[in-house]
Parts: structure tokens; C-alpha cells; sequence
């Protein structure tokens, strides 16, 4: 239990950092601002959508949880321009 709760906490965390460096690009209004956003709601269609099926076929709270971070953090690299 107390490894679910953690994970959950650096995925907050993590997603806390990712929100703020869209947040700076988004501010830009540039073309890759629109890029961004779009992006943005397309990623969270998916995951979103991948997550329920996830549900469905009987995943458990913490696999959920580790899909999320992964994406985070694929997330946090491509914006820091480290690549994904």
C-alpha cells in the first residue's frame, strides 16, 4: 500500500514539473504553443482511454499509476529537449 501511495506522490510531483514547462510554451502563443496544445489533449484522450481498457482487462491501481509516470516522464524529457 505504502508503494501505491508513493508512486502516486512523485506522479503528482512529476506532473507538477511537466504542467509548468507547457504552461511556459503554451505563454509563448507561438506555433509550437498550438502544437503543444493540441498535443496535449490528444495524449490525455489516449491515455485516458488506454487506462480503462487497462481497467477492464483487470490491471491494478499501481500498473495504472506506472503508465501514467511513464508518460510523465517521456513528457518531461521531450519538453527539456532530451528526446523521448
Amino acid at each position: 500500500m505504502f508503494k501505491l501511495f508513493f508512486e502516486t506522490a512523485m506522479l503528482a510531483a512529476e506532473s507538477q514539473q511537466v504542467i509548468a514547462m507547457r504552461l511556459v510554451k503554451l505563454a509563448r502563443g507561438d506555433g509550437a504553443a498550438q502544437v503543444e496544445a493540441h498535443r496535449m489533449v490528444a495524449e490525455k484522450l489516449v491515455a485516458a482511454t488506454e487506462a480503462a481498457g487497462a481497467i477492464a482487462l483487470g490491471a491494478s491501481p499501481a500498473d495504472i499509476v506506472r503508465d501514467f509516470r511513464r508518460r510523465v516522464s517521456a513528457n518531461k524529457r521531450r519538453l527539456r529537449g532530451e528526446g523521448a
